[in-house]
């Protein structure tokens, strides 16, 4: 099935937002980069935080997308889906095109939580929580929630240190300190009969 217009736009200004940011990037930019005149944004989106929120709805759903099934294809057990998120991330981390967390760069720029656009970042983090505590329940964690809750602690400062590290400011290799500290705390969490 062809794309129809609106979702070649947002397909188009993800990549503009995610390279360049949100405040960053005025309506001229995106038109010079997507090739998407105004009157056809406008056409389709009354203003640009319209825009942005469906950016990130499909930033949304390709991460989860691309995430879940990863750790599916990289550990076939709950607990090992656990620590192969931070195996995805490392492949992450390792793309050309890695700019960090969209989501992260969202709620930065629209700190006021009762904005949609931080208010859409926090609940892709609240979609990421509920997918791992449940993968923490079947583990057998005694606290599903505060395992996940300090599993994507670590994941969140995992892509931070990484985008740092990109520029030579950190060293190390974050997802896999990460993994290793995840590791720890799931020995804590999951006690083995």
């Amino acid at each position: 099935m062809r794309p129809n217009k609106r979702d070649e736009l947002v397909r188009k200004a993800l990549d503009v937002f995610y390279r360049n940011g949100f405040h960053a990037t005025g309506m001229d930019k995106l038109v010079a980069e997507t090739g998407v005149s105004k009157t056809s944004m406008y056409k389709h989106f009354r203003t640009k935080e319209e825009l942005i929120l469906a950016v990130l709805r499909l930033r949304d759903e390709n991460f989860r997308n691309w995430l879940y099934r990863r750790i599916e294809e990289l550990a076939d057990t709950p607990e090992g889906q656990l620590l192969a998120l931070f195996d995805a991330l490392s492949e992450w981390f390792e793309r050309p095109e890695f700019r960090g967390c969209m989501f992260i760069k969202a709620s930065a720029e629209f700190q006021e939580v009762n904005h949609p656009i931080h208010a859409q970042s926090a609940a892709h983090k609240q979609f990421l929580q509920d997918h791992f505590v449940g993968l923490a329940a079947d583990a057998g964690a005694e606290e599903p929630l505060n395992l996940a809750r300090q599993l994507l602690l670590l994941k969140e400062g995992a892509i931070v240190s990484a985008v740092m590290a990109r520029g030579g400011g950190l060293a190390g290799d974050p997802a896999a300190d990460a993994k290793a500290a995840a590791r720890k705390l799931i020995e804590l969490h999951i006690q083995k009969s």
